[in-house]
């Protein structure tokens, strides 16, 4: 495989919970005004991303995988992957509050769906004046029967709630109980899944008037009670990687990069994920350039030995795989 840096095209997802932020202020295009997602690189099913640049231009996510395996996923990755993409990869623009809800983890998925269960995590890249986030639980003795009986009178004393601020990042483990609160700008990082169980709705009706769906008893078989709220503490390092989240999912790193810079991921049997979250810079893969600014994700195929940026202040998401169990990750068959 000739490696570049690849971009994709972004999947844009209209939301009842949608805003205008990902057009106005990352420049994806649409006239909507209520964009919520925008799924930057997918493996889901009849949501598969497609090259927009370069040697494989038009190319399909799944066309690579297929064609390349281990040079573009990486061996590691294929033996416990096969053939379909481990993550999805988004930016969320929440107008409103979103649903708070629930994922299942892999063993519950596969159950159910025949899909991978869904862990994530959040970037916060811009927030409105105390924008807050829901965060599990309120407290590890309450039964998840109360969620049999959420309404707007109790909601507050149910589920956890905190301020955010930009810059704050929030591993979400399968199982806790969240929702993403109005004014905030998320880059997310999540496995191949798009399984939500509803918990609460926030009473809002649809443009037919009607309230959306809860699954209740399934978000009651999901939920798990954890001791931590998951936010990570860190101190950005100049042209240095720090450690935001590691789980067998994948790894996350945050650097802001100043002047010339190269990395070596020869040792990295992954391909690597770069989601721009402040600024814009050059990465240069094999004398292949390409630009990517704010808003922006790019592929680096696994076969990449050295990666060169260049940037006089851009914020850098990094993300990869390091495969620990394939024969536990594997979809049933």
């Amino acid at each position: 495989m000739r490696a570049y840096p690849i971009k994709f095209r972004p999947i844009l997802k209209e939301k009842i919970w949608g805003g205008e932020k990902l057009s106005k202020i990352l420049n994806k295009r649409t006239t909507s005004k209520n964009i919520g997602e925008s799924w930057e690189i997918s493996g889901v099913q009849d949501n598969i991303s497609i090259v927009s640049n370069g040697l494989y231009k038009g190319k399909s996510l799944n066309d690579l995988i297929k064609l390349f395996k281990g040079d573009f996923l990486g061996e590691g990755n294929i033996s416990v992957f096969g053939e379909n993409f481990p993550l999805l990869i988004k930016f969320l623009d929440a107008k409103t509050n979103l649903s708070v809800q629930v994922h299942p983890d892999d063993t519950m998925a596969k159950e159910h769906h025949n899909s991978y269960g869904k862990t994530e995590m959040w970037y916060i890249m811009e927030n409105e004046k105390d924008a807050e986030i829901v965060l599990g639980l309120k407290n590890n003795k309450i039964s998840t029967e109360i969620l049999d009986n959420i309404n707007a009178s109790n909601v507050n004393s149910i589920f956890n709630v905190e301020k955010v601020k930009q810059g704050d990042c929030y591993f979400i483990p399968a199982g806790k109980v969240h929702a993403i609160g109005a004014g905030i700008l998320v880059a997310e990082i999540q496995q191949t899944s798009d399984i939500t169980y509803r918990v609460y709705d926030w009473d809002r009706k649809d443009d037919k008037g009607e309230q959306r769906e809860l699954h209740t008893d399934m978000a009651k078989k999901a939920t798990k009670k954890f001791s931590t709220n998951g936010k990570s503490n860190y101190k950005i390092k100049k042209d240095k990687p720090i450690n935001l989240v590691d789980c067998e999912f994948f790894t996350t790193s945050i650097f802001k990069l100043k002047g010339l810079h190269k990395r070596d991921y020869s040792k990295v049997d992954s391909f690597v994920v770069f989601m721009c979250v402040e600024g814009v810079a050059e990465i240069t893969v094999n004398n292949n350039t390409e630009f990517i600014f704010k808003g922006e994700t790019i592929l680096i195929p696994a076969n990449s030995k050295d990666v060169i940026f260049n940037s006089q202040g851009a914020k850098m998401l990094e993300v990869f795989i390091e495969p620990k169990d394939a024969e536990s990750k594997k979809l049933a068959s």
